[in-house]
């Protein structure tokens, strides 16, 4: 039995609750990384790196585990759509000014990828004016899901003490973070060319 798609009657379905919980640990989490930072636990095996990486891969996961919720449960709400969003820019920006503080990422890949964010979220509003409905591509669905698996390799690198095994997940990570790179231009392009009649027809 498919359960079918209905809206809400409240903003606090588990859905919802859990994106915000989202949005609340990634101050917390930024907070932890940037206290094993400046307390020079980075590499050093000490606990505030590990809970740094493990708070990250837990909020990390939970991106899926509010689509599963609000789908499975057939609970669609104005407050969850907005807010979800926002929760995935919020967790790649800080985990990426992050990164680029410790000088693991460069400047211009973190400039494509946020660039791409504001891009995208500009023709949203510009498509959703005209009324017009744009589904999300498989392009961005693995966009997000390598960026979170080359910020979080790039987390574990600096938690291990320097050794063959951080180095290597340092390179795997820096091949990830490429390939993110790509992922994030190619889907930015694509949806620009599937907006691109709203945007040209607009007044």
């Amino acid at each position: 039995m498919v359960r079918s798609r209905v809206r809400s009657n409240s903003i606090w379905t588990p859905a919802n609750i859990v994106t915000l919980v989202r949005v609340v640990f990634m101050p917390v989490w930024l907070l932890v990384a940037e206290a094993a930072r400046e307390g020079g636990h980075l590499g050093t095996l000490s606990v505030l790196p590990w809970v740094s990486f493990l708070l990250f891969a837990a909020i990390a996961l939970t991106d899926k585990l509010d689509g599963y919720l609000a789908r499975s449960r057939g609970e669609v709400t104005t407050f969850g759509k907005f807010l979800d969003p926002i929760a995935d820019k919020l967790c790649v920006t800080c985990a990426l000014l992050y990164l680029l503080e410790l000088g693991l990422v460069p400047s211009w890949a973190v400039l494509i990828i946020l660039a791409r964010e504001f891009l995208v979220s500009g023709l949203r509003m510009v498509v959703a004016s005209e009324g017009t409905v744009i589904a999300a591509s498989n392009l961005g669905k693995w966009k997000t899901a390598v960026t979170m698996l080359s910020i979080g390799g790039y987390l574990l690198s600096v938690t291990l003490p320097t050794s063959f095994i951080a180095t290597a997940l340092l390179m795997l990570s820096n091949i990830l973070m490429a390939i993110a790179v790509v992922l994030t231009a190619w889907s930015g392009i694509d949806y620009l060319i599937k907006s691109w009649p709203s945007v040209a027809g607009s007044r």
